[in-house]
């Protein structure tokens, strides 16, 4: 399972936690402006925005699990298994399988008014990359610092949410992520003030008690409220990139799996694989494994963006210590 944040500094910055038992061999690519998309159902794209994110590299295709483009748009693909549905091909709609849709989106689209203007035509069809990859059970949420999207197909059909707290994680669907948030509306980052007696004298005896009822377990319903808490909450020095960067990995950390927390069938065991941070206005790419938890840093302006090739960096998992003395 995973979850995604959109979150406004001294930049817009997007990412997401990738939780699974295992890892896929992903790198953080960039594809540059010139690299041809192909689509299954719809003609190549030629010439497009750059990008970058993670991805899996199969034939020299990125299967991106999120990315962000050089225009300042984000998108992530989070599992969603118990309620996603992809339709069969259909006549007079734009068919796009779902290993297509974050660069079918991010290749065209600059602004949430041009993704909601494309996805009107959208239909998520049901077809596998490859016999030993078939299509992931998915949601997604596309964001920029105008505000964030979340798109569902399910078995009634492609539903598209405005997203007011820029968070997004598994099941259930939306609509009753931010229902289950009024749940939580006396929760506070806030000393609490005695309403349960005020004739009796109660007085807080810890910092934090404004936060009881916050969840703490890892469930996808609980670690959207904490992480919509979080970030709702957050606060850091705007003017500072390393600060807004540090901020949001902090964000993130609230909803980290740790090995051995979420047991699967099996004997696995699911944590956090990765954590990135994009800032998005300017093409950097940040990340930590859950191996190594230093900042690693991938620019996508470095390289040649008019190029036709991808470029792909192994992520750094091995852990790195800094001898101070």
């Amino acid at each position: 399972m995973c979850t995604a944040v959109g979150f406004q500094g001294k930049d817009f910055y997007f990412g997401r936690t990738l939780d699974l038992e295992c890892s896929y061999d992903e790198k953080v690519v960039i594809t540059p402006r010139n690299y041809p998309f192909s689509f299954r159902f719809l003609p190549p794209i030629h010439r497009h925005h750059a990008m970058i994110g993670v991805a899996h590299v199969v034939r020299g295709c990125p299967l991106y699990y999120e990315a962000v483009n050089e225009k300042g748009l984000g998108m992530a693909g989070l599992n969603f298994p118990g309620n996603a549905c992809y339709q069969a091909e259909a006549q007079g709609k734009d068919n796009v399988a779902s290993f297509e849709f974050i660069p079918w989106v991010l290749a065209q689209c600059a602004t949430l008014p041009e993704v909601r203007a494309l996805l009107d035509r959208l239909n998520l069809v049901d077809v596998a990359f490859s016999p030993e990859l078939p299509p992931a059970t998915l949601h997604w949420m596309i964001a920029s610092r105008d505000g964030a999207l979340v798109v569902e197909s399910t078995k009634d059909g492609l539903q598209i949410y405005d997203d007011p707290v820029g968070v997004m994680t598994n099941e259930p669907p939306f609509p009753y992520q931010m229902l289950n948030l009024s749940n939580f509306m006396t929760v506070s980052a806030q000393p609490p003030v005695n309403l349960f007696a005020p004739d009796v004298t109660l007085e807080p005896y810890s910092r934090g008690m404004g936060g009881i009822g916050l969840p703490g377990d890892l469930s996808s319903a609980s670690r959207f409220v904490r992480a919509a808490f979080t970030r709702m909450n957050s606060v850091c020095d705007t003017d500072c990139e390393e600060a807004c960067v540090g901020q949001f990995f902090h964000i993130l950390g609230s909803v980290a799996q740790q090995r051995g927390c979420v047991q699967l069938e099996g004997g696995k065991l699911e944590m956090t694989v990765y954590t990135c941070c994009c800032n998005v206005d300017k093409g950097i790419y940040y990340y930590t494994t859950y191996e190594n938890p230093q900042l690693t840093a991938v620019h996508m302006h470095h390289v040649d963006l008019d190029g036709q090739s991808i470029t792909a960096y192994p992520l750094l998992r091995q852990l790195r210590v800094f001898e101070q003395n």
